[in-house]
């Protein structure tokens, strides 16, 4: 068998979390980072040493007008992630992957959709729990029928930041009823978050319908639980921001009963999913763009879980009319808070060029 060659990697961005993506480019095998981006000039020459990368650059142009990536890992707070991704489709990239959230107006998120789309280029999503390893292999036993057919489902803590931070909950709820949310009827509170242009303390109650015919509960806090549950006749599958535990049969005190899901480890654990999310991000690239909806998290799943966000404000916004999904109008935009929208060094919490260098804060 032929060895395959190492894609070459750009990184856009290169912040606290792009320096993970730097790591995990350096290590994996089937990987060479060869050129950086950064805006800040001085965290741009403290990554370059730390990584031993020579090609830096100051933005995603100026990277994209000298250096030819096979991908590009576009790793930058969301106000910047589709222009940079446009200018890495027009280079000729074959799959860029972006961070969550993937933006904030849909029409934006679109234009990166479809550009990747007419150009053959895989569209990844990046650090999203979706990607874990335990959270496939608890999906494909769903979907393979270990546990029967889902009977129900619910959304746990769905607020604080439904964009930013719910795009978690509904990329888990898509993978595992193996369904679209085709409607949204939600209330919002506390009033005044309800009429802000971001979605900072923004809590929602209300229910989803999926394409499966389930109804699913919204919960704005927590049950205690955080996460997303689904079940079975017998079985319940609870994902509550780790490996998902798996409750089958009923004891003798007539509780549900916890079981060994006996996942099988990650590669690579130091990386945790955002490392099987480039791994999968990789695999589907190498086998060409026709494989995409094959990738653990992509573009397409960040875009889904936006526009449920923007459509449970809506719907509580209008007095708790149900939403149909997809929406039809494609201006409408919510805003992550600002930490995830401009970065930390325009949110007030800049990095200082000594910790990008690798040392403490």
């Amino acid at each position: 068998m032929a060895i395959l060659k190492p894609l070459t990697v750009a990184l856009i961005g290169c912040g606290r979390m792009g320096q993970i993506y730097a790591d995990l480019f350096n290590t994996l095998p089937d990987t060479e980072l060869i050129a950086i981006a950064e805006t800040n000039a001085e965290r741009r020459h403290a990554v370059g040493a730390r990584f031993g990368v020579e090609a830096l650059f100051a933005d995603a142009a100026e990277l994209f007008a000298s250096a030819k990536p096979d991908l590009a890992a576009i790793v930058l707070p969301g106000k910047y992630i589709r222009d940079a991704t446009l200018a890495a489709v027009a280079a000729g990239v074959r799959g860029v992957a972006v961070e969550k959230p993937i933006g904030a107006v849909l029409a934006d998120v679109d234009d990166m959709v479809d550009a990747c789309a007419e150009a053959g280029v895989v569209l990844a999503g990046g650090n999203l729990q979706r990607a874990m390893t335990e959270v496939q292999q608890a999906a494909a036993r769903i979907h393979a029928g270990e546990f029967g057919p889902l009977i129900g489902a619910c959304v746990h803590r769905y607020g604080g930041e439904i964009s930013g931070g719910g795009c978690q909950h509904i990329a888990v709820l898509r993978l595992f009823t193996g369904a679209e949310i085709t409607e949204v009827i939600a209330w919002a509170e506390p009033e005044e978050a309800l009429h802000r242009e971001d979605d900072e303390g923004l809590n929602i109650n209300g229910q989803f319908l999926l394409s499966n015919g389930l109804v699913c509960p919204v919960f704005p806090g927590p049950t205690p639980y955080t996460g997303i549950d689904v079940w079975t006749a017998d079985t319940l599958i609870r994902w509550d921001w780790g490996p998902p535990q798996i409750y089958r049969g009923i004891d003798a005190g007539g509780n549900r009963q916890a079981i060994d899901p006996q996942y099988t480890p990650a590669a690579y654990p130091q990386f945790s999913y955002t490392g099987t999310s480039m791994l999968s991000f990789i695999d589907v690239v190498r086998r060409g763009v026709t494989h995409e909806k094959e990738l653990w998290i992509s573009g397409r799943d960040l875009r889904h879980s936006l526009e449920v966000a923007i459509a449970a404000k809506r719907s509580a916004l209008r007095g708790n009319m149900p939403v149909a999904l997809p929406l039809t109008d494609r201006s409408l935009s919510l805003y992550p808070r600002a930490y995830r929208w401009l970065g930390g060094d325009q949110s007030g919490r800049p990095q200082s060029a000594d910790e990008a260098g690798g040392g403490e804060n």
